[in-house]
C-alpha cells in the first residue's frame, strides 16, 4: 500500500474529514489510493498554541505511529498568489489546516475511509507499507546467487566468490534479480522499513579454518510472537513462528548444525552475532568483519 506520514493534528484531521488538502513543497504524479500515517513526532508548540487548529480535533486522542486512514488522491496543485488568496476567502478552514504560499502544492484527497489502525514507523515521502505475507511474495522473484565486481551474475557459489562478490543494494538486488543470504537479507531489511515490528538481523559463521560456513537471517517480533523470515535458504522457506526470541535462535542454529553441518561441529567454533545494515559493495571480508563488529549472542540450549 502507499502511504504518506503527517504529523498531528494533521493526519487526524483528514481522518474526521475536516481536511481534504494536504500542502506539501513537493509535487508528486501519483493517482489512486493513499493510507495516511500518523508519525510519531508530536505536535508542535507553534500548533498547539494555534487555538483555532486545535479546537478541529476537539482534542481527541491522536494514534501516534500508525496508519489511521485511507483516501483517493486525486490531484496536486501548483499554488499561485491567487490560489492561495482563494483559499484564505472561501474555503478558510482548509487554509489553517496546511500551509499555503505561493510555490508550494496542494494534493487534494477524497473519498476518507477509517481503517483499524496499523502500527508503522514511517518514511518521508509516498512510501511502501508491505505485511510479512507481501513481502515473501515480493521475494519470490529473487533467485539465489551473486553478482561480482564486474556486474557478472552466478547461480552457484564457487570458489572465484571469495574474491569477487560484492554486497548489493536493495535496488540492485531487484534489478538483478540475484542474491545470496547476504544479499536477500538488505531486500528484506528495505521492505520491512516501515513496519514497527523491532526487525533484527542475524549472521550465523562457524569457523573451521577453511570455508567458514555462513547464514544470515532476519526476525521480526510481532504480537508478543517472534517470526524467523526466512526466503534464500529454500528447505526452509517461510515464516516461522516462535513464543520466544531465544527458541528462535536455537531453532535455527540446530538447523544450520544439522544441514550445513551435517552434525559435526566444536560448539566453540560456531557464532551468532546480530548485526546492524552494512555500507553495500562491500567484499566477503568486510561483510564478515561487519558482522562480527555486532552483538555476539550466547546461547544455552536450556
Amino acid at each position: 500500500m502507499k502511504v504518506l506520514s503527517l504529523t498531528e493534528p494533521f493526519a487526524t484531521l483528514i481522518l474526521e474529514k475536516k481536511k481534504y488538502i494536504e500542502t506539501r513543497s513537493w509535487k508528486t504524479d501519483y493517482r489512486g489510493t493513499l493510507y495516511i500515517h500518523s508519525s510519531m513526532t508530536k505536535p508542535s508548540k507553534k500548533d498547539l498554541k494555534d487555538k483555532e487548529l486545535m479546537s478541529l480535533v476537539d482534542n481527541k486522542n491522536m494514534n501516534f505511529g500508525n496508519i489511521i486512514c485511507k483516501c483517493n488522491l486525486v490531484d496536486c496543485i501548483y499554488m499561485t498568489k491567487e490560489y492561495v488568496e482563494k483559499m484564505k476567502k472561501k474555503n478558510y478552514q482548509e487554509y489553517i489546516c496546511g500551509e499555503y504560499k505561493e510555490g508550494r502544492y496542494a494534493w487534494i484527497v477524497e473519498d476518507i475511509e477509517i481503517i483499524k489502525p496499523i502500527k508503522a514507523k514511517g518514511q518521508l515521502g509516498i512510501w511502501n507499507y508491505f505485511n510479512e505475507f507481501e513481502i515473501m511474495n515480493l521475494m519470490e522473484n529473487i533467485e539465489y546467487g551473486w553478482m561480482d565486481k564486474q556486474g557478472n551474475k552466478y547461480n552457484t557459489v564457487d570458489e572465484s566468490y571469495s574474491n569477487n562478490y560484492i554486497l548489493q543494494s536493495p535496488k540492485e538486488i531487484l534489478k538483478n534479480k540475484v542474491g545470496v543470504c547476504w544479499d536477500q537479507v538488505e531486500l528484506e531489511r528495505y521492505y520491512f522499513k516501515g513496519n514497527d515490528w523491532n526487525i533484527k538481523t542475524y549472521f550465523i559463521v562457524y569457523y573451521d579454518n577453511d570455508k567458514c560456513p555462513t547464514h544470515t537471517f532476519l526476525t521480526f517480533e510481532k504480537g508478543n510472537k517472534y517470526y524467523w523470515f526466512e526466503h534464500s535458504w529454500e528447505r526452509f522457506r517461510g515464516i516461522h513462528e516462535y513464543t520466544t526470541l531465544k527458541y528462535l535462535l536455537l531453532d535455527v542454529r540446530n538447523k544450520f548444525i544439522k544441514y550445513e553441518l551435517n552434525d559435526v561441529y566444536e560448539k566453540n567454533n560456531l557464532c551468532i552475532y546480530n548485526y546492524k545494515k552494512p555500507k553495500y559493495h562491500i567484499n566477503v571480508l568486510d561483510f564478515y568483519k561487519h558482522c562480527e563488529s555486532g552483538i555476539n549472542i550466547l546461547l544455552e540450549d536450556k
